[in-house]
């Protein structure tokens, strides 16, 4: 596989991962919406496994960096980054609403 081939591949399993990450957050907001805590607990982890996976692909590429072997930074990995931080940023705000759901559900029982 060319070097081209490989960063191409190392971006996409960021931005995927990164997608996934937030499409699971944005599930577990609806689950909790609808009062369906255990199963938006399972999304905020399913969340937390993707953005595993990308934390993953992203330190490999700061390894090899380190090690000397530099990449070429093109707008698709520079749009891979902003994806991943997007994700972790919504991950965290639906924890947040996660909880707030629930404490609204327990004021309500």
């Amino acid at each position: 596989m060319s070097e081209e081939d490989q960063n191409l591949e190392t971006v996409m399993g960021l931005i995927m991962n990164g997608g996934n990450a937030k499409s699971s957050a944005f599930e577990a907001i609806h689950a909790a919406k609808t009062g369906d805590f255990e199963k938006a607990d399972e999304k905020l982890k399913e969340s937390d496994h993707f953005l595993t996976e990308a934390h993953n692909v992203q330190t490999g590429m700061l390894t090899a960096e380190a090690q000397g072997d530099h990449a070429e930074v093109t707008l698709l990995m520079v749009h891979s980054q902003d994806h991943l931080m997007n994700a972790i940023t919504f991950r965290d705000l639906a924890g947040e609403m996660v909880d707030l759901y629930k404490r609204l559900s327990e004021k309500e029982a």
